[in-house]
């Protein structure tokens, strides 16, 4: 097997840029090829990064697929455009890590997993890589917090005026708003750390003047008979974000990024100190694709997202609550 990884990028915005400064610590990654329809984007690419300057760039994905030889992509892209561009990186054989949300329909996601089923196939959440979320997985995996009862989220941030006039709060681009944005981080992460699924989602949102949601006030129930709430404000004058679970023997707090835990007889909560080490996602990419290491992020991950998520859109649409088994 060769020690290096051929890399094919899919869109060169602003997050895969993010990316290349992480894969540039890693030698074994290689980049051979770009597609990116932005004259605007490859100049920036190339500014940043002049090592690039003579790698072949397309403005048709289809064209780097089919004249680069390569091991890998990564497709870094507006939200609806990643089912078909992943299919297309299926078809060509290659694997591929895929820039979240994973799609934006829960029917997407079931067949992306099986077209993905032979390739190394990762989800870029890049927090399942950071000791807070792997430190509160294993504690709920170990059962510290016993049964799981009830979670609870809160994210606010200026997303609303942050985004005007960008693809973000285009439907046809971005497949909805702030909650399939940002705020898929904060879904993903809570459905990862406690194994919890969801069952069904009452939700209300409001768009203001957006094509998309920007509020959202969303009440779950998970499987395992657990209850949670999501609170998303998109129109906030500061980023702020809290994240609680609580579980018949403990409770985790998460407030501004610092983690807390408490159990029956505490008379308050107590900081963690010592966490695990953080990673990133391009590290256990390539490393995957080099058969060295598992992947940290299954599409698996992608689809319980997009349930919840498509769920929580179809019950603001209908005014009621929607269960995920209506979506399949």
């Amino acid at each position: 097997m060769s020690d290096q990884v051929r890399l094919g990028f899919i869109g060169m915005g602003g997050i895969a840029r993010h990316h290349l400064r992480q894969l540039a610590d890693i030698p074994e990654a290689v980049i051979v090829g770009i597609a990116e329809p932005s004259e605007t984007a490859l100049t920036q690419m190339r500014k940043e990064f002049p090592y690039l300057a003579d790698v072949p760039a397309f403005a048709d994905y289809h064209e780097l697929l089919d004249k680069v030889p390569m091991d890998a992509v990564e497709i870094h892209t507006p939200h609806t455009q990643h089912f078909q561009q992943a299919l297309d990186v299926f078809a060509a054989g290659k694997h591929l890590l895929l820039e979240k949300p994973m799609v934006c329909s829960t029917i997407d996601a079931h067949k992306l997993i099986e077209a993905g089923k032979n390739q190394v196939f990762m989800v870029s959440y890049q927090r399942h890589f950071e000791g807070t979320y792997i430190y509160i997985r294993d504690q709920v995996r170990a059962g510290a917090l016993g049964k799981i009862q009830y979670v609870q989220l809160l994210l606010s941030q200026n997303w609303y005026r942050a985004t005007m006039g960008s693809w973000r709060q285009c439907k046809a681009l971005s497949g909805g708003g702030q909650f399939n944005d940002s705020g898929s981080h904060i879904v993903d992460i809570m459905l990862w750390t406690t194994g919890l699924t969801a069952e069904s989602v009452f939700a209300f949102m409001k768009n203001y003047d957006s094509e998309v949601d920007i509020d959202s006030a969303a009440s779950i129930r998970f499987t395992n008979g657990a209850q949670g709430t999501i609170s998303i404000i998109g129109d906030s004058p500061l980023w702020w974000e809290e994240f609680s679970i609580w579980g018949n023997e403990g409770m985790m707090l998460i407030r501004q990024g610092k983690l807390m835990q408490a159990r029956f007889g505490d008379k308050e909560p107590q900081p963690v100190a010592e966490l695990p080490t953080n990673s990133n996602p391009d590290r256990n990419f390539i490393d995957a694709v080099l058969g060295r290491d598992t992947i940290k992020v299954p599409p698996e991950c992608g689809l319980r997202v997009i349930e919840l998520t498509e769920a929580a859109w179809k019950s603001a649409e209908l005014g009621r609550p929607v269960k995920v088994t209506e979506l399949a």
